[in-house]
């Protein structure tokens, strides 16, 4: 059937944020912006506890803390990958695909998919949950503390796969506050069972290390129940409204169950492999690292797990705290580009892409040289004096830009469809990372994998800029006045925070924690107001984020 004009506007329309019932008109920019606020407050917050935890943790594990951290991050990188495989892409599908059938005014056909992928997201959690439990042995790599580790997080894949699906529904709406509120919640919930286990077991009894790691994983499952919760009550909270939706909408497209699930499929199936991407590399790691090092320097076990832990789990914790920007844009991005998509509106897309760039590099340039330039004292911080752990900790800071440029850009691929390239791109970045695996770790030890997931991120990351510049056209020329400000800026930030590591640390004591928490705030507080002042002063920052910043330039008498 035609559409009429009216059913035109109706779907253009449908997609600005229908579960609030308001009037007001909303640019792309400004979707963006304020779904990825929310987005980037949830993953932040959520990171930062993710961090933090760390501080009293270490000390409770004493002696035995990198021992413990290279234990945990095995166990985690193998449930990851089973965590993704267990949501198979289904939530950022269900957000893309909702997204288009609002945008059309089909938003029955929406919630009905929802409902269909409940059913496949909890019998995907199973089986994957079954597959992690008893296949513990098999997965271990021949470390036996491996195996309990990966039956208590066999719990959360239960779990997991329907809370994210139900996160790619609202998301679907361009509503971010539940995703942002519940993941909040269930990293709460998880690190309060983390350090309240890890205190008991190991400051109270004097337990085993490994069965204190172990109840720090089944952690996952706890969070999970609490990030659930939230997600239900924001369900409840809307039902009517949803119901509404449902009742007004078009239905003239009749889609049968089958054809639903096909479509989710469809649409899952390529995110499995999209979203597994830096798992599959630090698995990649966690298989490779060991007999590379061993072979290459004669190292024993001890001092191996030491440097796994530097980089696969030190470094790691802290880095996908500024890595977690990238990835709020990313999440942002998909249903507005697939809205877009939906349209056929290619001027729209280009300028979502070119929004996405700009925003992606204005907070993440500066965050990832501002955690460069701190790196001593956040390393000494979170878990003790080491000069291999600061400049693995630098290192990794840099790589980060580079992971969270591929996180944005192919969500970026994701929305508009164009989901096989990006697999396509993403399996030649497996080959380049594979192939100089050996080199790298073997020449440059500890720093290698970092190399190597640099290079291979770089070569896909390029590939899909180069692919969306001859599909979509990338305004370069929009991008490289203020992308320049972002770097001179960045970059005195970094000078500014860095010298006054140095600097503080000519007079106080490097080995303490005390000192590190007093140089960490005070180098970030000076590097964050230089960026802050100079955005601000040559209106760099109004070019990002609009109006919003008069305010805070009014306050802080900036003109």
């Amino acid at each position: 059937m035609a559409e009429t004009p009216q059913d035109k506007s109706q779907t253009t329309d449908a997609g600005f944020q229908p579960l609030r019932q308001t009037s007001k008109e909303s640019t792309s920019k400004d979707k963006m912006i304020e779904g990825s606020a929310w987005m980037t407050a949830g993953s932040i917050f959520s990171r930062l506890l993710g961090a933090i935890y760390i501080i009293p943790w270490v000390i409770w594990f004493g002696t035995m803390s990198n021992q413990a951290n290279a234990l945990f991050a095995k166990g985690y990188n193998i449930y990851s990958f089973f965590l993704i495989a267990a949501i198979a892409g289904i939530p950022s599908a269900i957000a893309k695909q909702v997204a288009h059938y609002n945008t059309i005014n089909e938003f029955a056909v929406g919630q009905r998919l929802y409902k269909r992928g409940l059913l496949l997201s909890g019998a995907t959690g199973i089986v994957c949950a079954l597959i992690l439990y008893f296949g513990a042995p098999f997965l271990s790599n021949h470390d036996p503390n491996v195996i309990p580790i990966l039956h208590s997080l066999a719990w959360a894949v239960l779990i997991i796969p329907t809370m994210s699906l139900t996160r790619g529904f609202f998301q679907g709406y361009q509503e971010m506050a539940p995703s942002a509120i519940s993941q909040f919640v269930e990293q709460l919930a998880r690190v309060a069972y983390m350090l309240i286990t890890a205190f008991l077991i190991m400051h109270v009894h004097h337990g085993n290390w490994v069965s204190a790691v172990s109840q720090s994983t089944f952690a996952a499952f706890i969070g999970a129940i609490g990030g659930m919760l939230v997600l239900v009550w924001y369900y409840f909270r809307h039902r009517s409204r949803l119901r509404e939706l449902a009742e007004n909408s078009k239905q003239e497209l009749a889609i049968p169950t089958k054809q639903l699930y096909k479509e989710i499929i469809a649409q899952a199936t390529p995110f499995i492999i999209i979203g597994s991407a830096i798992t599959i590399f630090q698995l990649i790691d966690q298989y490779t690292f060991f007999n590379i090092m061993q072979r290459a320097f004669d190292y024993s076990t001890t001092v191996v797990n030491t440097l796994y832990a530097d980089f696969a789990f030190n470094s790691n914790k802290l880095i996908m705290i500024v890595v977690s920007l990238g990835s709020a844009m990313a999440i942002t991005a998909v249903p507005m580009l697939s809205e877009a998509k939906t349209r056929g509106n290619k001027r729209e897309i280009n300028n979502q892409i070119t929004d996405a760039l700009l925003l992606f590099s204005f907070f993440m340039i500066p965050s990832a040289l501002g955690m460069a330039a701190i790196a001593q004292p956040l390393n000494t911080l979170f878990y003790h004096y080491d000069v291999v752990g600061t400049l693995v900790l630098q290192a990794s800071s840099y790589v980060s830009i580079i992971l969270g440029l591929f996180t944005v850009i192919s969500a970026i691929m994701q929305g508009i469809s164009e989901n096989v390239r990006a697999v396509g791109y993403f399996a030649i970045g497996v080959v380049v990372k594979f192939a100089l695996q050996f080199p790298m770790v073997s020449y440059f030890g500890v720093m290698g994998p970092l190399l190597s997931t640099a290079i291979g991120f770089g070569v896909v990351s390029w590939l899909i800029l180069r692919h969306l510049n001859q599909e979509y056209g990338i305004s370069f020329h929009r991008i490289s006045r203020p992308f320049a400000g972002i770097l001179v800026f960045s970059v005195l930030t970094f000078i500014v925070a860095y010298a006054t590591v140095h600097l503080s640390y000519l007079a106080l004591n490097p080995n303490s924690k005390f000192m590190a928490v007093f140089v960490s705030v005070l180098a970030a507080c000076l590097g964050g107001i230089v960026y802050l002042y100079a955005t601000l002063k040559t209106r760099l920052a109004d070019m990002m984020i609009g109006d919003r910043v008069e305010r805070i330039r009014r306050i802080l008498r900036i003109h």
